[in-house]
């Protein structure tokens, strides 16, 4: 074993401690997946972080003995923070550094440092049992659904953190707009995707938008220009993805065919048991046509055609709500549904993070949370879920 290795250990093992785990593999491609990412130095100082953002004055209390002064350390964050290894945040005039979960967190910050090699180690990771079990454990997850505006209508009685144009306009700014790194992975991977050969449609906002400037990964635009984008994603039919909160740090716009998280949803025997969405779609049977264009505008294959009943069925344990099935309804057959128990996100990123430290699964509830994937699978019939 390589000396360093035992460095990259002790950061996986802090990781995994951390409100969104990093669990450790037979493998052990999550350590191939930290040397991208960090130094042995750097590894050894983010051990030090928290998931809760703290001033350089604390840090430096903890790592002192590691660096020669607080400028040192300064600089060594702020090298990390570029390369996408930690997050940062401006609070009350002073930079506050943390660390990030791999998705979504390191795995996003990555969009320009992207290797064929990070990617192959990526998806090895990704698509094993103790990922998928650590990244499904949480109490809520890190990204919820919303509707795309054309979809909904003032009898909704939607509220704004459920509608996209409200969102954006009590947003605090600045805005940044970043290359979608699914799509740009996928692209690596010679695939291209089947909904946009747009590349810039990502949003981040706030605090997380002023570290991406920083980094430089994306570039700065107003909040007129931030709506318009998204006017164009959704008219494109990208599924909308906020961050799990009211005050919004993102919203991704993705399809089917490269994002990882509507992936992970199409896999699933019961996908609606780990998301968060407040709406569904409904087929009015005596007006549609069954002439299939809400099937193939669906992005996670919850709705299909029924040759016997020649009309669309929407699969209700597996619609998102996202509402671009019912804007290109020739005859208006499809409609959202308001769920009757409307669940609202957590107010900020931090609340949410304490929510889901606070009710870290423990190893038996993990267990029993494996055993119920498989009984799902086995119900469904859709047993490929998960690798061992």
């Amino acid at each position: 074993m390589d000396p360093d290795d035992q460095i990259y250990i002790r950061l996986q093992k802090h990781l995994d401690n951390q409100a969104v785990g990093f669990p450790a593999t037979r493998s052990g491609v999550e350590i191939k997946i930290l040397k991208h990412i960090f130094t042995p130095q750097e590894a050894e100082i983010v051990s030090y972080l928290s998931y809760k953002p703290e001033p350089l004055q604390t840090i430096f209390g903890r790592v002192g003995q590691l660096v020669k002064s607080l400028e040192a350390l300064e600089k060594l964050l702020d090298r990390i923070q570029k390369k996408g290894g930690i997050e940062s945040i401006v609070k009350n005039g002073l930079t506050h550094y943390c660390c990030a979960p791999l998705v979504v967190g390191m795995y996003e910050l990555q969009i320009g440092r992207l290797t064929p090699e990070f990617i192959k180690d990526f998806n090895e990771y990704t698509s094993s049992k103790k990922f998928g079990i650590e990244f499904l454990s949480t109490e809520l997850p890190q990204m919820r659904t919303i509707p795309i505006s054309k979809s909904i209508h003032p009898h909704h009685n939607v509220s704004t953190f459920d509608e996209v144009t409200s969102l954006l306009q009590q947003a605090e700014e600045p805005f940044a707009i970043i290359e979608c790194i699914c799509r740009k992975k996928k692209e690596i991977e010679g695939q291209s995707c089947k909904v946009t050969d747009r590349k810039e449609t990502c949003l981040a906002i706030g605090s997380v938008a002023g570290m991406i400037l920083q980094s430089g990964n994306g570039r700065e635009i107003a909040r007129g220009e931030a709506l318009a984008i998204l006017e164009e994603n959704q008219k494109k039919g990208l599924v909308l993805q906020p961050s799990n909160t009211e005050k919004v740090d993102f919203i991704c716009s993705c399809c089917g065919c490269c994002c990882g998280m509507l992936a992970v949803h199409k896999s699933l025997p019961k996908p609606l048991e780990y998301w968060a969405s407040n709406f569904l779609a409904e087929v009015d049977a005596n007006k549609c046509e069954a002439c299939g264009a809400c099937e193939k505008r669906c992005q996670v294959d919850a709705v299909t055609v029924s040759e016997e009943k020649q009309y669309a069925l929407v699969a209700p344990e597996r619609c998102l709500g996202c509402g671009i099935c019912v804007t290109t309804c020739p005859t208006q057959a499809i409609t959202l549904l308001k769920k009757l128990a409307e669940v609202r996100p957590p107010r900020t990123r931090e609340d949410l993070y304490d929510i889901i430290m606070n009710k870290k699964k423990n190893r038996l509830e993990k267990i029993k949370l494996t055993g119920k994937l498989v009984v799902d699978a086995i119900r469904t019939g859709q047993t490929n879920s998960f690798k061992s």
